[in-house]
């Protein structure tokens, strides 16, 4: 088996300081395999964005790890925004 890119083993170790960080903390495990998951669709030679991503989950590791968090929470798309993409898609059939 090839080894881990530096970049790799940076985004594993991430990982299994995610997985150590929601232990005791109900619903944020599910969160965080959603999204490495979601993550992991994101090829290999954007290395750019991958960096981004990883500073960014970084930043949310130590918010998680000072014990103020008590939930994960997320924005999903407000009902205004689905009408929205509705009528665009009427209007280019």
């Amino acid at each position: 088996m090839a080894r881990h890119s530096r970049l790799q083993r940076e985004v594993l170790g991430l990982y299994r300081q995610f997985l150590r960080a929601c232990r005791g903390k109900p619903g944020f495990l599910p969160r965080v395999q959603a999204e490495f998951r979601r993550a992991a669709r994101i090829p290999r030679t954007d290395v750019l964005l991958i960096e981004y991503l990883l500073r960014r989950g970084q930043r949310q590791l130590a918010q998680l790890r000072e014990g103020h968090a008590t939930r994960m929470g997320f924005f999903a798309p407000g009902r205004l925004q689905e009408q929205q993409k509705e009528k665009g898609e009427d209007a280019q059939s």
